[in-house]
């Protein structure tokens, strides 16, 4: 018998906008609070300053309009499940740029309601079919706009960690699309039924080669929570720090998934 075929998750392109756009709103209100002090204190992000993190945020969001300028490809070539995976690729390109944004935006609130707006009009403007050239190859904007929830979510836990006290919230949908989409990467990196990870309320996938579980309990099983999973996922968090603080909780010898991890970076 033929094995089924996997579905490919899909997201609904109404929601995600939604999502986006509450936690991009859910960061400018934060950092609207912060005093130049905050502004410039380390974040756990090479040398960048809270300030450079903050301009990277608006950044990964201006990322569509950068996109759209670009001359249309004929066609999607890569995946949604592909992205995690490239986004290491330009990292000092991207880290320059970042840097040059903290330095010509003193405004930053101004700069991410200016962000806001961009995203707003060129989402009204362009149907979520129309292909972007993006750092994993040629996607529907409906589907880079998902990664944009990722960068938010990821972004704005680096934020709420070099902050003391701050509490950025995460809009729901944003954290589900997230904690998804890192959840699909793992699968597509290390296909396969064995292993069941669990990241309620979120996400469950199957992955790593071995005996398929086919009703009952799961032999191997990994279970977290969704900003755990993030961290994991990003290189925020170590697997074995995970275990050791009981973030993780892994059963079964095929429940070892740290050289798996990271994802992306």
């Amino acid at each position: 018998m033929t094995p089924a075929k996997k579905r490919t998750r899909t997201y609904d392109p109404a929601r995600t906008r939604t999502a986006v756009l509450a936690q991009l709103g859910n960061v400018r209100d934060a950092v609207r609070t912060l005093t130049p002090e905050q502004l410039a204190l380390p974040s756990r992000l090479g040398e960048w300053t809270v300030r450079d993190l903050v301009a990277h945020i608006g950044m990964a969001v201006t990322a569509i309009g950068r996109a759209l300028d670009l001359p249309e490809p004929p066609g999607q070539d890569a995946r949604l499940t592909d992205w995690p995976f490239a986004t290491s690729a330009n990292s000092a390109a991207i880290d320059e740029f970042a840097r040059g944004l903290s330095a010509r935006h003193p405004d930053l609130v101004a700069y991410l309601t200016d962000a806001e707006e961009g995203l707003v009009r060129q989402l009204d403007e362009h149907p979520g079919t129309r292909i972007l050239q993006t750092n994993a190859g040629a996607l529907p904007l409906a589907d880079y706009l998902v990664t944009r929830a990722v960068e938010l979510v990821v972004h704005t836990d680096d934020l709420n960690a070099a902050v003391p006290g701050l509490d950025v919230p995460y809009d729901r949908q944003a954290l589900a699309a997230a904690t998804r989409l890192l959840a699909d990467a793992l699968a597509m990196k290390a296909p396969g039924g064995s292993t069941e990870v669990r990241v309620p309320p979120y996400a469950v996938v199957q992955c790593v080669e071995g005996p398929r579980h086919t009703r009952g309990t799961p032999p191997n099983v990994v279970e977290t929570d969704p900003l755990t999973w993030i961290r994991l996922a990003t290189g925020r968090l170590t697997w074995k720090d995970a275990l050791n603080e009981a973030k993780v909780a892994a059963s079964g010898e095929r429940a070892d998934i740290g050289g798996l991890l990271p994802l992306m970076a």
